[in-house]
């Protein structure tokens, strides 16, 4: 990065600017090398300002929430990342629910909770931030965001902020209008509905405790490693592949669940894409299927 666009970005008053910074401290997965500089906004407009300073300079950069389902490779990624996990805010009104992009998923449904507001508790325990949970449509337990989002606020390329309601969202299978496109998500809208308190923390502890058993909390990850190929559960090929704690360097397939591959201790960038690599061949060749990578790779 050059020194007047890391100087511009100085002049940004309120910004947070880590210049050289290890990725490894900013992802669920704790790998990861250096890049050109991290900062982290503070409000909408010191984002938008960010956005549009990168942008103009020609500098490449990566927004991250709060980094659940990214790997980042080894050694020095030549970008900027802008990290939004200051823009947490979160609120109710009646049946909607308001989060800024960088409010935890997870947050955002205690809140629903605190609220007595009903429809969320899928949610709870779901990895990441707001933002990145529209980006990719994110789910479990039978929920996705598609299911309660009402609307996105987010801001183009040319910096205009418009607002698209739930079916302008194009959602798929883990995907959006938004994924792989420079939109910048800002906040969303949730439309939930009133509930009994007491029977909405049932379900959320429910879910808890199953997550809980069935995946490998206890070691950092990037959650489900491959998406669901048509047809099959890619955790049960991987197990039915004898694959099961299966090892390359720090870099393990989980003993608890299969579908996950787990940072045992030092695990680099390096050792997990090899592995990914091997169980993708060894899958493909015990059944034919082709399975795909869930995380995004930053390099």
């Amino acid at each position: 990065m050059s020194y007047s666009v890391f100087d511009e970005l100085k002049n940004i008053p309120g910004l947070h600017i880590k210049e050289n910074e290890i990725m490894a401290n900013h992802c669920s997965f704790r790998i990861g090398g250096t890049v050109d500089a991290l900062v982290e906004p503070s409000t909408e407009e010191e984002l938008l300002k960010v956005i549009a300073l990168l942008r103009e300079r020609e500098t490449r950069y990566k927004l991250i929430g709060l980094a659940t389902n990214l790997i980042f490779s080894d050694g020095h990624i030549p970008m900027v990342i802008v990290k939004t996990s200051s823009l947490c805010k979160v609120s109710s009104n009646d049946s909607l629910l308001y989060a800024q992009c960088g409010c935890p998923i997870s947050r955002a449904a205690i809140h629903a909770y605190n609220n007595g507001l009903t429809g969320f508790e899928f949610a709870h325990g779901i990895p990441g931030s707001i933002g990145g949970g529209v980006y990719m449509n994110a789910g479990a337990y039978g929920g996705e965001i598609a299911s309660v989002l009402e609307s996105t606020i987010y801001a183009d390329s040319d910096g205009n902020i418009i607002k698209i309601d739930n079916e302008e969202h194009m959602f798929s299978y883990r995907k959006s209008i938004f994924s792989g496109s420079d939109k910048l998500i800002l906040s969303c809208m949730f439309r939930l509905e009133h509930g009994n308190r007491d029977d909405i923390k049932c379900i959320m502890a429910d879910l808890m405790e199953r997550r809980k058993s069935k995946q490998p909390l206890e070691y950092p990850s990037a959650g489900s490693m491959f998406k669901r190929p048509e047809g099959h559960f890619a955790g049960k090929l991987i197990e039915d592949s004898g694959l099961k704690g299966y090892s390359i360097g720090g870099a393990q397939v989980s003993e608890k669940h299969a579908g996950f591959i787990v940072n045992t201790g030092n695990a680099t960038s390096d050792d997990v894409l090899r592995l990914v690599e091997h169980i993708k061949t060894v899958v493909f060749n015990n059944f034919g299927v082709s399975l795909e990578c869930e995380p995004e790779i930053v390099k």
